[in-house]
């Protein structure tokens, strides 16, 4: 394969090492590397069947570094020493006990993004996802508020909406306010959203009429089962497919389910008649029993009486579809390959579900206990051991380690690093800004023609992984390291003190953003590169810091999470 070489120029002196460096065609390089991802999920499962929950005596650092990277964005000096100090649990504890600080709603109130000229736009929403991922102490919750924003898809890309950047907003908000409650709740909360409302075309949905041939939507109804709940094939609780008499998976739900769930779905609206201002967009819906399907309904086998109201209907489905057998493997298993990997074993996924089913209190759904059976896991803390530990890191979340590594802050508190979708001159990839409602991955990706498809191996992230997004990644995060992301600037200060010594800043460096993932033959490479550029001066010694962080960040061992 061949592909047109990056510009990855930092400064005229820099060139020719950077150019040595990154002379091979990266993309071949990076897919290549995937082929670590095999053993993910190859494994024999530990014996162990409750979770290792190691206290903070004898964490290494590498140990703690790793944690952070998969329950966290990013591992800096000070996170390192909290997790060895409080382990990995009472890190967790102190991250789930942190308040939800400055909503995304109220920040663009108080930044006076609510005018007219920005009804039916998108102004001041990235801004504000950008400044919480990168700066907000709740890193846990962020973290988790990422996976479940890519599990529960609402996409700028169709939101014709007016105030449609406040109807994200709220919807981030609320995805923060319930991120560590319960599973029941949550969907609750993403039913009755005006985004996700608008987005699946649940608000609005009216009752049949014979006359004129009018039914009602199908779109939300068909998106919570497959999606959002319960998804395409029954599972078992080690999320491998049941299969019926002639070896094929059984289908969760069938067309007429769809149907007879859409009529109970009607008679949802916005809970306002005034545009003038976007405070209706952080209500849930309400509802208008004119636009109500009359008559007896159904939710899959559950029977909804004819006298019941849209509200009581509505939570016979959520409790039905909440307490389904399927959630519990369906859900978790997205949760391991969001935080941890991308193709974790039936007794991981076992595991897990188990605590989604009960967190051993008699509670279902308990996303804390869920976020916590999924980190703490033995197959998610034991590396190089042959367990499922990798996955392709997706792209905004290698920016947002760069930014929360490096102490990046936007001084005016604007945060202006725009919408980051283009594959050839940025990330490829965007918050909340995937193509549908797909997400910017399927979780079931295998990548064809490759070591990991023969294997038969999911890695959701290689879905965005080619030529154009490897090319276009290092391209951008050279002008980033260098410059900053719009007015969000990087703090090298601990790197420069460093910058003499280019095997001891590169291996920092290796430790805070890969967990010291990287072989020892490519740190001496990279080191070697570092050691070439001059450091005799304060602009050398900083070419010597964001070309050592440029090159750590082009690796293939970096790029895969182990």
């Amino acid at each position: 394969m061949t592909i047109a070489q990056p510009n990855l120029a930092t400064s005229t002196g820099n060139q020719p090492v950077l150019d040595s460096l990154m002379s091979a065609p990266l993309v071949v390089t990076a897919l290549a590397a995937a082929s670590s991802l095999a053993a993910c999920g190859g494994g024999s499962a530990p014996a162990a069947t409750t979770p290792v929950v190691p206290t903070g005596s004898g964490l290494s650092d590498t140990q703690a570094a790793r944690f952070l990277a998969q329950a966290s964005f990013a591992a800096t000096s000070a996170e390192i020493n909290s997790v060895k100090a409080k382990g990995y649990g009472g890190w967790l504890d102190e991250q789930f006990a942190l308040p939800v600080s400055s909503p995304h709603f109220d920040w663009m109130l108080a930044k006076g993004f609510a005018v007219d000229a920005n009804k039916s736009n998108f102004s001041g929403v990235d801004n504000t996802l950008w400044r919480k991922f990168l700066s907000s102490p709740d890193s846990l919750r962020q973290r988790v508020v990422l996976a479940l924003s890519e599990i529960f898809v609402v996409s700028m890309n169709s939101l014709p909406v007016a105030w449609r950047g406040f109807a994200v907003a709220a919807y981030v908000d609320m995805l923060e306010q319930r991120a560590f409650g319960t599973y029941r709740e949550l969907l609750e909360g993403v039913t009755l959203s005006c985004a996700m409302g608008v987005y699946l075309n649940m608000r609005g949905n009216t009752k049949e009429d014979a006359a004129t041939g009018r039914v009602p939507d199908e779109n939300y109804a068909r998106e919570v089962m497959q999606l959002f709940t319960i998804g395409l094939y029954e599972l078992g609780i080690n999320g491998a497919p049941l299969l019926d008499a002639q070896g094929k998976p059984r289908e969760s739900y069938t067309q007429a389910n769809i149907t007879d769930l859409a009529r109970v779905l009607t008679g949802w609206e916005f809970d306002t008649v005034n545009f003038a201002e976007p405070s209706f967009m952080r209500k849930p819906m309400q509802h208008l029993a004119s636009r109500f399907s009359t008559g007896a309904k159904k939710v899959l086998n559950v029977a909804i009486p004819a006298n019941a109201t849209g509200p009581a209907a509505l939570k016979t489905v959520l409790d039905t579809l909440a307490n389904h057998s399927n959630v519990g493997p369906f859900i978790g298993r997205q949760l391991i390959q969001r935080l941890v990997c991308s193709n974790p074993s039936p007794a991981y996924v076992q595991r897990v579900v188990t605590i989604f089913n009960n967190n051993g209190q008699g509670l279902r759904g308990d996303l804390k206990a869920v976020i916590k059976a999924v980190l703490l896991d033995d197959e998610a803390r034991l590396s190089g051991s042959g367990l499922a530990t990798g996955r392709l890191r997706e792209p905004v979340q290698r920016f947002v380690q760069w930014g929360r590594t490096f102490g990046a802050i936007s001084a005016l508190d604007n945060w202006t690093v725009g919408n980051t979708t283009d594959p050839a001159t940025r990330l490829g990839q965007s918050p909340l800004r995937s193509p549908s409602v797909f997400n910017f991955f399927r979780p079931g990706y295998v990548p064809p023609n490759s070591l990991l498809g023969t294997n038969n191996i999911t890695a959701p992230e290689f879905q965005l992984c080619n030529e154009s997004t490897v090319a276009g990644y290092l391209n951008y995060m050279q002008t980033v390291i260098a410059s900053g992301a719009g007015d969000v600037k990087p703090n090298y200060t601990a790197e420069l003190a460093l910058a003499a010594d280019a095997v001891a800043l590169v291996d920092r460096i290796a430790l805070l953003l890969s967990a010291n993932g990287l072989s020892a033959a490519t740190s001496t490479v990279i080191a070697t590169a570092v050691a070439s550029i001059s450091a005799a001066t304060d602009a050398g010694k900083l070419n010597r810091v964001q070309a050592a962080i440029l090159l750590v960040m082009a690796s293939p061992e970096y790029l895969v999470q182990k």
